[in-house]
């Protein structure tokens, strides 16, 4: 067997200097769509914009911490930290969830003081057209954080995308707030509306905060590639006749871990139940990369094998 296949293939440099140009791409969409909102908070006066650019100030410094978390997560392991250091990316995950709502609190205040004391809408057409541009920025961008997310396998990126694309439905929010104070003339609209997307981004700052800490705490994987690895047990349960239990598996940023008893006959020779696990191990790793894999091979004829399935064995 190969080195390749005994151990987890490593973020090789090619691999952690492209999600580095995706986090830079981030930090740039994030600079240009706050010059143009901020822009078009300064043509027409609306409280609703404004909201908007602070939104895009925090995917300022989201997409940094965003950068920062994929460059430590993408560290080799070490003798501290032995299955690396992937988590890294829901520390930023949470990271980014406080700066949300930190965002939605100002906003909140900034849109109670326009309430109390409205005041008129300036030139909407500069604006609109500002607010327009930086809303397609932000789509275009957040597809292609999407892409690579699911290409990579990288939940800071994806969170990332997911604010960008909260950002896209705020700024569509907001214009069409604007577009009623327009025909309305209530201009008590504009901070209701701005309330109204504080709320939201509280909203998406609680799920990105509870899957952050979901995955601190080690989470199993998807339900999708968990039936991923149960196929290639019970494949191999037909094929060879061999048995398996305790099934465990956890996610930490872009790695999984694997664990899995799978029971031989005691007959076996040690080289021949090797050779087994070593195949079982090349399947499991080929569903998704950087995943490890650990297998207890035990002798099926032992009562001892069926009663070690618990967590912590008593």
């Amino acid at each position: 067997m190969t080195q390749e296949l005994q151990q987890p293939r490593p973020v090789g440099v090619v691999e952690r200097a492209a999600l580095g140009r995706f986090a830079w791409l981030s930090i740039a969409a994030a600079l240009t769509t706050m010059a143009l909102k901020v822009v078009a908070y300064l043509t027409t006066g609306s409280v609703g914009l404004l909201s908007d650019a602070a939104e895009s100030s925090v995917n300022l410094v989201a997409a940094i911490v965003t950068l920062v978390a994929l460059r430590i997560a993408a560290t080799p392991p070490d003798a501290e930290h032995p299955f690396g250091h992937e988590r890294a990316e829901y520390i930023s995950s949470g990271i980014e969830a406080l700066l949300i709502v930190a965002a939605a609190l100002a906003i909140v205040a900034t849109a109670v003081q326009r309430l109390l004391s409205p005041v008129p809408l300036g030139s909407l057409g500069v604006g609109m057209i500002a607010c327009g541009a930086a809303t397609l920025v932000n789509f275009v961008v957040a597809r292609v954080l999407f892409r690579a997310a699911r290409q990579h396998d990288s939940i800071a990126l994806e969170a990332d995308a997911q604010h960008l694309m909260t950002d896209v439905w705020t700024s569509v929010a907001v214009v069409v707030g604007i577009g009623a104070v327009a025909v309305s003339g209530w201009e008590w609209l504009d901070p209701v509306i701005a309330i109204a997307v504080a709320l939201n981004i509280v909203r998406i700052a609680w799920l990105l905060l509870a899957r952050a800490g979901s995955g601190l705490l080690g989470h199993a994987v998807s339900a999708e590639r968990g039936a991923a690895i149960e196929a290639v047990l019970v494949r191999y349960e037909q094929e060879s006749g061999i048995g398996w239990h305790a099934l465990r598996t956890w996610q930490a940023g872009r790695r999984s871990v694997v664990t899995v008893h799978v029971l031989v006959p005691g007959e076996w020779t040690m080289q021949r139940g090797h050779d087994l696990c070593e195949r079982i191990e090349h399947d499991l790793r080929g569903i998704a990369s950087r995943t490890t894999v650990i297998i207890h091979l035990e002798p099926r004829e032992d009562e001892r094998s069926f009663v070690d399935q618990s967590l912590d064995r008593e």
